[in-house]
């Protein structure tokens, strides 16, 4: 974008200290001027719009009640946290947001002293928090500390290991369920109503705090003895309500729901409760793209919908009338319900992602055999080898990044038990804008040592289909394919469902007969920049250059047959894959040539280094990390 517009109150907030001279009847509008900055710059910018715009009174509110930076506010998952950069200091930059060089996707520690913890992935806010509040307790600092998770990120499962150790660990730390989706408690009228304005009233809870520190003095309150009071408190509570509280079962004081986008009332609810002593959890009621009409009404296209007309809300799609290769993940969605539909055994998992993976088209066509488990990755795994290990085949899809997660469930829920599932890992390598904690690095280092898996990586759309194909054969075992995120290269792409041999690969280009320099060997889509990267060294050198280039196809098991004629031919191996390259295809090959005696031939491994990438586009960052065609060609 140009020049930033002025507004009356945000463009005189650099700091949550300048928010906190306001005075709250002056919030709303700094609320109005925020929604309106992030849609402004979204719309040129594309991010992550519908959950920023749902908590941008929930974020006022928060730095307004709270002494940031001294108090720790902890994000749980960074969607939410676009209001949070533009009020601590990052509006004049927030235009480079997901940019090469620019402001991180997400909040992270390096780059604001305001952003207490990474948080590319769900449910680990309350942990986090838990452990700076025991902290800071340890260390008599006094500070505050408040974990902000959303609905879904409480489908995880560290989300309640944090819950269930919080109710048992000294602290103060508050909890904020912010409720974009779904009610946690029923409401149940005039008396929920007073039961909530009885809780958070002041005098109210003077007393109660009060002869809380009379029954200590006098020796009657022990630690066991506050908890059974806290017990007997929610056990009058549930008598009332007719309802029993998850949260409140496990020792820790529950208040709401409140309207999440009454600013002034959530400010008011903070300071009444932000110095009780014990972990308490708050209920915020919020809506996905609020104050937005397209983003209100289709929560799911909303969430990062790219660039968008800021006045009429259409979406601006680039199309030069001309074909294009479809996406890896629908041609997955469309295959796999082609497969669904003539082998009744198959059925899909996926962890709160059915459209991002294009398992919506068969959870339509086919929902009973469909299963969107929330946001927990290693119950995706585990309930998936409980439906194999019974004769069903699971095609149970997650993103790369996320997969890491259920990397205990793979071994001990799957490969140990040869369990006949596919696991599908989207967003695998390079993801591009949103950074380190979602690029799909590790995958194949951290999958290759696992017995009883077999690895595979489609170089196009019709090898994917192939691949699924393949993995649903007869003692196929636990199967892994894994593909990027985006297009492919092959427009024409509806292919013929058949098999492939396991663990062979294929030979894409040969050498000129008596010219054996130099093959490349890779694996999955990357071969496609391999590819280019020859065509690049030959046009330089005058088409002098004789470069074979196989795709192996399988990391695992590898084609043994191509790496032995790989020896006898040729004097320099190089390795392209799209992932770490400690531990991926080139580890793989370097192993093999070890084991074989095999002491005359140069490898060199092209692939991410050792450290974590930063985010930008795909092909900035292939270049970075010389994964690109000129890059290789450098190589050749």
């Amino acid at each position: 974008m140009g020049d930033k517009i002025e507004y009356k109150y945000l463009s005189h907030i650099d700091s949550p200290t300048d928010l906190r001279k306001l005075k709250p009847d002056e919030l709303p509008t700094v609320c109005k001027e925020l929604r309106t900055d992030i849609l402004e710059e979204l719309a040129e910018n594309p991010g992550h719009l519908g959950a920023s715009l749902g908590t941008v009174e929930l974020t006022v509110a928060l730095h307004y009640a709270y002494d940031t930076p001294n108090d720790r506010i902890v994000w749980d998952v960074g969607h939410q946290a676009y209001g949070h950069k533009i009020l601590t200091g990052r509006r004049d930059k927030f235009c480079t947001n997901r940019k090469l060089h620019g402001l991180k996707p997400f909040p992270f520690p390096s780059e604001s002293e305001y952003d207490t913890f990474c948080c590319g992935h769900a449910s680990n806010s309350i942990s986090a928090a838990l452990g700076m509040a025991v902290s800071a307790r340890l260390l008599g600092e006094k500070r505050r500390v408040v974990a902000v998770i959303g609905d879904g990120a409480m489908s995880g499962g560290l989300a309640f290991e944090g819950i269930n150790n919080a109710g048992v660990i000294p602290n103060d730390m508050l909890i904020i369920l912010n409720d974009n989706h779904m009610s946690i408690d029923k409401s149940v009228g005039g008396m929920r109503q007073y039961l909530l304005q009885l809780s958070t009233n002041s005098t109210y809870n003077n007393i109660r705090h009060r002869l809380a520190r009379k029954l200590t003095s006098w020796g009657l309150l022990t630690e066991n003895r506050r908890k059974g009071l806290i017990r007997f408190n929610n056990s009058v509570k549930s008598l009332l309500t007719r309802q029993q509280n998850i949260f409140e079962g496990m020792d820790i004081r529950y208040f709401g729901p409140v309207d999440g986008h009454d600013v002034k009332e959530l400010v008011r609810v903070f300071n009444i409760i932000k110095d009780m002593t014990g972990p308490k959890i708050l209920h915020v009621i919020t809506t996905k793209g609020k104050g937005y009409a397209p983003a209100e009404q289709d929560a799911t296209i909303w969430h990062a919908p790219g660039k968008f007309d800021f006045d009429t809300g259409e979406l601006i799609h680039k199309d030069d009338g001309t074909p294009h290769p479809p996406r890896f993940q629908d041609v997955f969605g469309i295959t796999l319900l082609e497969l669904a539909q003539k082998n009744p055994r198959i059925v899909g998992v996926t962890p709160a992602m059915p459209t991002g993976c294009s398992m919506n088209i068969m959870m339509k066509a086919l929902p009973e055999r469909t299963f969107d488990v929330g946001i927990a990755e290693g119950h995706a795994v585990t309930f998936s080898g409980g439906m194999a290990k019974d004769g069903l085949l699971p095609f149970c899809n997650i993103y790369s990044s996320f997969m890491q997660r259920a990397y205990d469930n793979i071994i001990h829920d799957a490969a140990i038990m040869k369990l006949n599932m596919v696991l599908c890992l989207d967003r695998a390598g390079i993801v591009g804008e949103d950074g380190p904690t979602h690029h799909g690095a590790f995958d194949l280092a951290f999958l290759r040592p696992i017995p009883n898996l077999t690895i595979c990586s489609p170089l196009n759309e019709p090898e994917l289909r192939r691949m699924m194909y393949t993995a649903q054969q007869k003692d196929m075992g636990t199967v892994v394919i894994r593909y990027p995120r985006g297009c492919g290269s092959v427009v024409d792409w509806r292919c013929e469902l058949e098999a492939i041999p396991v663990g062979k690969g294929v030979k894409l280009r040969s050498e000129e007969e008596g010219k054996a320099e130099v093959c490349i060997l890779s694996l999955g889509p990357i071969g496609m920049e391999a590819a280019k990267g020859i065509l690049i060294a030959e046009m330089k050198a005058g088409h002098t250059k004789s470069v074979a280039h196989y795709d192996m196809r399988f990391l695992k098991p590898i084609d043994e047959d191509i790496l032995h004629e790989v020896e006898k031919k040729f004097k320099r191996v190089i390795t392209v894959e799209d992932g770490v390259i400690e531990g991926g295809l080139g580890s793989a090959v370097l192993e093999f040539f070890a084991d074989n005696g095999y002491r005359d031939i140069e490898v060199i491994r092209v692939g991410m280094p050792d450290e974590f990438v930063e985010h930008g586009t795909v092909q900035e960052l292939y270049k970075i990390c010389g994964m690109d065609a000129e890059s290789i060609a450098k190589l050749l």
